[in-house]
Protein backbone atom coordinates (compact mmCIF):
# COMPACT_ATOMS: atom_id res chain seq x y z
CA UNK A 1 0.00 0.00 0.00
CA UNK A 2 0.86 3.29 -1.03
CA UNK A 3 1.22 5.65 2.03
CA UNK A 4 1.41 10.03 1.22
CA UNK A 5 3.29 11.70 3.58
CA UNK A 6 2.71 15.54 4.11
CA UNK A 7 4.64 17.12 6.41
CA UNK A 8 5.20 21.14 7.87
CA UNK A 9 1.79 22.36 6.17
CA UNK A 10 1.19 25.54 7.32
CA UNK A 11 -2.16 25.96 9.02
CA UNK A 12 -3.11 29.66 9.38
CA UNK A 13 -5.13 30.56 12.72
CA UNK A 14 -6.00 34.79 12.73
CA UNK A 15 -6.61 34.12 16.28
CA UNK A 16 -3.06 32.92 16.92
CA UNK A 17 -0.54 32.41 14.81
CA UNK A 18 0.60 29.83 12.07
CA UNK A 19 1.83 26.78 12.73
CA UNK A 20 2.66 23.26 11.40
CA UNK A 21 0.42 20.26 10.79
CA UNK A 22 1.12 16.71 9.22
CA UNK A 23 -1.47 14.34 7.27
CA UNK A 24 -0.28 10.82 6.39
CA UNK A 25 -2.95 8.73 4.14
CA UNK A 26 -3.01 5.90 2.33
CA UNK A 27 -3.92 6.15 -1.53
CA UNK A 28 -7.68 5.28 -1.84
CA UNK A 29 -10.45 5.57 -4.25
CA UNK A 30 -12.32 5.48 -0.87
CA UNK A 31 -13.23 8.03 1.73
CA UNK A 32 -11.27 8.11 4.36
CA UNK A 33 -11.74 8.34 8.35
CA UNK A 34 -10.15 11.76 9.72
CA UNK A 35 -7.89 11.14 12.95
CA UNK A 36 -6.28 14.38 14.09
CA UNK A 37 -3.97 13.64 16.83
CA UNK A 38 -3.48 16.39 19.91
CA UNK A 39 -0.63 16.48 21.59
CA UNK A 40 -0.04 17.19 25.09
CA UNK A 41 2.44 19.60 27.23
CA UNK A 42 6.05 19.68 26.76
CA UNK A 43 5.04 17.95 23.66
CA UNK A 44 4.86 18.64 19.80
CA UNK A 45 4.24 16.70 16.13
CA UNK A 46 7.26 15.00 15.59
CA UNK A 47 8.12 14.00 19.38
CA UNK A 48 9.56 10.44 19.82
CA UNK A 49 7.66 7.74 17.76
CA UNK A 50 4.60 9.44 16.93
CA UNK A 51 5.80 9.37 13.04
CA UNK A 52 5.95 5.49 13.20
CA UNK A 53 2.31 5.68 15.02
CA UNK A 54 0.98 8.02 12.04
CA UNK A 55 2.34 5.72 9.28
CA UNK A 56 0.67 2.73 11.33
CA UNK A 57 -2.35 4.10 11.18
CA UNK A 58 -2.13 5.29 7.58
CA UNK A 59 -1.46 1.71 6.77
CA UNK A 60 -4.55 0.77 8.69
CA UNK A 61 -6.93 3.19 6.16
CA UNK A 62 -7.10 5.94 8.27
CA UNK A 63 -6.07 9.98 7.28
CA UNK A 64 -4.21 10.38 9.90
CA UNK A 65 -2.99 14.42 10.83
CA UNK A 66 -1.02 15.66 13.08
CA UNK A 67 -0.14 19.13 14.01
CA UNK A 68 1.91 21.32 16.60
CA UNK A 69 -0.08 24.00 18.58
CA UNK A 70 0.71 26.96 17.63
CA UNK A 71 1.80 28.14 21.30
CA UNK A 72 3.95 25.28 22.20
CA UNK A 73 7.20 26.30 21.67
CA UNK A 74 8.31 25.05 18.07
CA UNK A 75 8.36 27.62 15.16
CA UNK A 76 7.50 27.34 11.56
CA UNK A 77 11.46 27.49 11.28
CA UNK A 78 12.39 24.70 13.91
CA UNK A 79 9.09 22.06 14.57
CA UNK A 80 11.89 20.02 16.54
CA UNK A 81 12.82 22.52 19.27
CA UNK A 82 11.60 24.60 21.99
CA UNK A 83 12.85 27.82 20.24
CA UNK A 84 10.11 30.22 21.41
CA UNK A 85 9.68 29.73 24.77
CA UNK A 86 8.15 33.22 24.76
CA UNK A 87 5.22 32.15 22.80
CA UNK A 88 4.88 28.94 24.95
CA UNK A 89 4.89 31.49 27.94
CA UNK A 90 2.15 33.18 26.56
CA UNK A 91 -0.09 29.81 25.61
CA UNK A 92 -3.36 29.14 27.21
CA UNK A 93 -6.22 26.42 27.20
CA UNK A 94 -8.10 29.33 24.68
CA UNK A 95 -5.89 29.17 22.08
CA UNK A 96 -5.20 25.38 21.62
CA UNK A 97 -8.54 24.95 21.70
CA UNK A 98 -8.88 27.59 18.59
CA UNK A 99 -5.90 25.73 16.80
CA UNK A 100 -7.59 22.53 17.50
CA UNK A 101 -10.86 24.24 15.48
CA UNK A 102 -8.80 25.42 12.33
CA UNK A 103 -6.98 22.04 11.93
CA UNK A 104 -10.29 20.73 11.90
CA UNK A 105 -11.87 22.78 9.64
CA UNK A 106 -8.62 22.52 7.51
CA UNK A 107 -8.88 18.83 7.25
CA UNK A 108 -12.29 17.65 6.65
CA UNK A 109 -12.73 19.35 3.48
CA UNK A 110 -9.97 17.54 2.17
CA UNK A 111 -12.10 15.09 -1.01
CA UNK A 112 -10.02 12.29 0.32
CA UNK A 113 -11.58 12.12 3.66
CA UNK A 114 -15.17 11.07 5.09
CA UNK A 115 -16.42 14.28 7.17
CA UNK A 116 -19.16 11.28 8.87
CA UNK A 117 -16.53 9.41 10.56
CA UNK A 118 -13.88 12.46 12.35
CA UNK A 119 -12.01 10.50 15.55
CA UNK A 120 -9.91 12.85 17.59
CA UNK A 121 -6.77 11.42 19.34
CA UNK A 122 -5.34 13.14 22.13
CA UNK A 123 -2.26 12.78 24.62
CA UNK A 124 -2.16 13.99 28.54
CA UNK A 125 -3.16 17.42 28.13
CA UNK A 126 -4.10 17.29 25.17
CA UNK A 127 -6.62 14.58 25.99
CA UNK A 128 -8.09 16.81 28.38
CA UNK A 129 -8.54 19.60 25.63
CA UNK A 130 -9.50 16.93 23.04
CA UNK A 131 -12.71 15.94 25.58
CA UNK A 132 -13.97 19.69 25.49
CA UNK A 133 -13.48 19.67 21.57
CA UNK A 134 -15.55 16.54 21.77
CA UNK A 135 -18.35 18.16 23.58
CA UNK A 136 -18.33 21.68 21.43
CA UNK A 137 -18.34 20.41 18.24
CA UNK A 138 -21.00 17.80 17.23
CA UNK A 139 -19.14 16.71 14.06
CA UNK A 140 -16.58 14.51 16.01
CA UNK A 141 -17.93 11.16 16.56
CA UNK A 142 -14.79 9.39 17.80
CA UNK A 143 -12.60 10.51 20.81
CA UNK A 144 -9.82 8.79 22.34
CA UNK A 145 -7.67 10.04 24.72
CA UNK A 146 -3.68 8.44 25.74
CA UNK A 147 -2.63 9.12 29.22
CA UNK A 148 -4.99 11.58 29.75
CA UNK A 149 -5.55 14.43 32.44
CA UNK A 150 -9.34 14.66 34.19
CA UNK A 151 -9.04 17.81 34.78
CA UNK A 152 -7.44 21.37 33.64
CA UNK A 153 -6.73 22.64 37.16
CA UNK A 154 -3.42 21.95 37.00
CA UNK A 155 -1.71 25.19 38.50
CA UNK A 156 1.02 25.61 41.25
CA UNK A 157 -0.68 25.60 44.72
CA UNK A 158 -0.86 27.79 47.73
CA UNK A 159 2.62 29.71 48.64
CA UNK A 160 3.70 28.63 44.89
CA UNK A 161 0.29 30.01 42.98
CA UNK A 162 0.77 33.39 45.50
CA UNK A 163 4.74 33.66 43.85
CA UNK A 164 2.80 32.84 40.33
CA UNK A 165 0.17 35.89 40.98
CA UNK A 166 3.11 38.27 42.62
CA UNK A 167 5.46 37.50 40.05
CA UNK A 168 3.74 37.08 36.89
CA UNK A 169 5.61 34.07 35.66
CA UNK A 170 6.82 30.59 37.45
CA UNK A 171 9.24 28.35 35.15
CA UNK A 172 9.30 24.43 34.86
CA UNK A 173 12.50 22.42 33.94
CA UNK A 174 12.60 20.61 30.78
CA UNK A 175 13.73 17.28 32.33
CA UNK A 176 15.06 16.37 28.62
CA UNK A 177 16.92 19.83 26.96
CA UNK A 178 17.53 21.36 30.28
CA UNK A 179 15.19 24.97 29.46
CA UNK A 180 13.72 26.62 31.73
CA UNK A 181 10.31 26.82 30.41
CA UNK A 182 8.52 29.89 31.46
CA UNK A 183 4.33 30.68 32.37
CA UNK A 184 3.06 33.28 32.29
CA UNK A 185 -0.20 34.51 34.65
CA UNK A 186 -2.36 35.32 31.61
CA UNK A 187 -2.97 31.21 31.78
CA UNK A 188 -4.17 30.91 35.27
CA UNK A 189 -6.20 34.01 34.32
CA UNK A 190 -7.97 32.96 30.85
CA UNK A 191 -8.50 29.79 32.80
CA UNK A 192 -10.83 31.08 35.54
CA UNK A 193 -12.20 33.52 32.98
CA UNK A 194 -13.32 30.06 30.94
CA UNK A 195 -13.57 27.90 33.79
CA UNK A 196 -16.72 26.57 33.14
CA UNK A 197 -15.49 25.49 29.27
CA UNK A 198 -12.61 24.18 30.45
CA UNK A 199 -14.75 21.77 32.98
CA UNK A 200 -13.42 18.14 31.59
CA UNK A 201 -15.41 16.50 34.36
CA UNK A 202 -18.57 18.23 32.54
CA UNK A 203 -17.65 17.52 29.33
CA UNK A 204 -16.79 14.16 29.82
CA UNK A 205 -20.64 13.35 31.44
CA UNK A 206 -22.12 15.48 28.19
CA UNK A 207 -20.47 14.99 25.21
CA UNK A 208 -22.07 11.94 22.37
CA UNK A 209 -19.33 10.51 21.16
CA UNK A 210 -18.12 6.76 20.76
CA UNK A 211 -15.58 7.35 23.53
CA UNK A 212 -12.44 5.25 24.47
CA UNK A 213 -9.64 5.66 27.45
CA UNK A 214 -6.18 4.05 27.13
CA UNK A 215 -3.81 5.09 30.18
CA UNK A 216 -0.79 3.19 31.28
CA UNK A 217 -1.08 1.12 34.92
CA UNK A 218 2.50 2.55 35.83
CA UNK A 219 2.22 6.32 34.41
CA UNK A 220 4.28 8.69 36.14
CA UNK A 221 2.82 12.29 35.27
CA UNK A 222 -1.49 11.19 34.74
CA UNK A 223 -2.09 8.61 37.31
CA UNK A 224 -4.26 6.12 36.46
CA UNK A 225 -7.16 7.02 38.60
CA UNK A 226 -7.58 10.10 35.82
CA UNK A 227 -8.54 7.19 33.67
CA UNK A 228 -10.86 5.37 35.81
CA UNK A 229 -12.60 8.69 36.79
CA UNK A 230 -13.47 9.58 32.94
CA UNK A 231 -14.83 5.90 32.86
CA UNK A 232 -17.24 6.61 35.75
CA UNK A 233 -18.53 9.80 34.32
CA UNK A 234 -18.87 8.58 31.07
CA UNK A 235 -20.13 4.78 31.72
CA UNK A 236 -20.73 4.10 28.28
CA UNK A 237 -17.12 4.54 26.88
CA UNK A 238 -14.31 1.55 27.25
CA UNK A 239 -11.13 1.41 29.49
CA UNK A 240 -8.13 0.11 28.05
CA UNK A 241 -5.93 -0.27 30.39
CA UNK A 242 -1.90 -1.23 29.58
CA UNK A 243 -0.09 -3.04 32.40
CA UNK A 244 2.75 -1.51 33.24
CA UNK A 245 2.64 1.06 30.72
CA UNK A 246 4.34 5.02 31.38
CA UNK A 247 2.94 7.53 30.56
CA UNK A 248 4.52 7.76 26.83
CA UNK A 249 3.76 4.51 26.32
CA UNK A 250 7.80 3.39 26.31
CA UNK A 251 8.34 5.75 23.53
CA UNK A 252 10.64 8.84 24.39
CA UNK A 253 12.87 11.75 22.57
CA UNK A 254 14.90 10.65 20.23
CA UNK A 255 13.22 7.37 19.23
CA UNK A 256 15.68 5.59 17.05
CA UNK A 257 14.11 2.71 16.32
CA UNK A 258 12.22 1.94 12.93
CA UNK A 259 9.36 -0.15 15.11
CA UNK A 260 6.96 0.65 17.38
CA UNK A 261 8.23 -0.32 21.15
CA UNK A 262 6.03 -3.01 22.57
CA UNK A 263 3.30 -0.53 24.80
CA UNK A 264 2.93 2.02 22.05
CA UNK A 265 1.94 -0.82 19.39
CA UNK A 266 -0.47 -2.10 21.77
CA UNK A 267 -2.06 1.16 21.79
CA UNK A 268 -1.91 1.91 18.47
CA UNK A 269 -3.28 -1.68 17.54
CA UNK A 270 -6.24 -1.30 20.23
CA UNK A 271 -7.11 2.61 18.66
CA UNK A 272 -7.23 1.16 15.19
CA UNK A 273 -9.60 -1.81 16.06
CA UNK A 274 -11.75 0.71 17.70
CA UNK A 275 -11.93 2.83 15.02
CA UNK A 276 -12.77 0.42 12.75
CA UNK A 277 -15.79 -1.18 14.83
CA UNK A 278 -16.98 1.90 15.67
CA UNK A 279 -16.82 3.95 12.94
Amino acid sequence: MQITKKQNIIISNPETRDFLADAFYPESDQKLPLVIFVHGYKGYKDWGAWNIMAEKFAEAGIFFVKFNFSHNGTTIDDPHNFADLEAFGNNNYSKELSDLGVVINHFIKNEKVDDQKLILIGHSRGGGISIIKTFEDERINGLITLASVDTLDRFPKNDAFKKWEEVGVFYVENGRTKQEMPHYYQFYEDFKKNEMRFDVERATEMMKAQFLIIHGTNDESVGVKSAEHLHILNPSSELFLIEGANHTFGAKEPWEQQELPDDLHILTEKCIDFIQQKM
